[in-house]
């Protein structure tokens, strides 16, 4: 078990410094999944099952929606998939590659039953929401003041201008 985490726990670290060092916000997207997909095996393997799940849902699911919506908003046309194709080539995948095989391999050891969580208690999802809602309530509702603002600032930079509309001034 404890081989098992140093490998997801390797797999993160190196997935989050390429994260870092990325230059393009394409292949620094890839490497993160990877990081956000190594830190849920890594709450499977310490038996957090229902933490590992809310990693994979929440995160890096949300994190690919969220691209898609800026892909969306960017309103890329047909002219754009040349410079994706030179953006993107075959070989920007294969450090994600390499590194989500390993994680594989290793969610599929752990879900045969070789790799067993030792000494943890199961969390479900009651002892969340209590400890979520009850002394760490603050932090919860900060950070959705802070999800709010962002979702605010990002319909505003988002947003087309009108025409004829001068700045400033609202439409009813």
């Amino acid at each position: 078990m404890n081989v098992l985490f140093y490998i997801a726990a390797c797999i993160a670290v190196i997935s989050t410094l390429m994260v870092i060092i990325q230059l393009n916000p394409v292949h620094a997207l890839l490497y993160l999944v990877v990081s956000l997909l190594s830190i849920a095996l890594i709450f499977l393997l310490l038996g957090a099952h229902f933490a590992a799940a809310l990693e994979v849902i929440v995160y890096a699911g949300a994190i690919m929606v969220l691209f898609v919506f800026v892909v969306m908003m960017l309103n890329l046309g047909p002219r754009s998939r040349e410079e994706e194709r030179r953006w993107v080539p075959a070989r920007v995948w294969l450090g994600p590659l390499l590194l989500s095989a390993a994680l594989l391999v290793e969610l599929v050891y752990v879900l045969a039953g070789g790799g067993q969580p030792v000494g943890m208690r199961e969390v479900g999802p009651k002892e969340v929401g209590l400890a979520l809602y009850g002394p760490y309530l603050l932090g919860v509702e900060l950070a959705s003041l802070l999800l709010l603002s962002g979702l605010i600032g990002a319909y505003h930079l988002g947003r087309r201008a009108v025409t004829g509309q001068v700045r400033g001034e609202e439409s009813t």
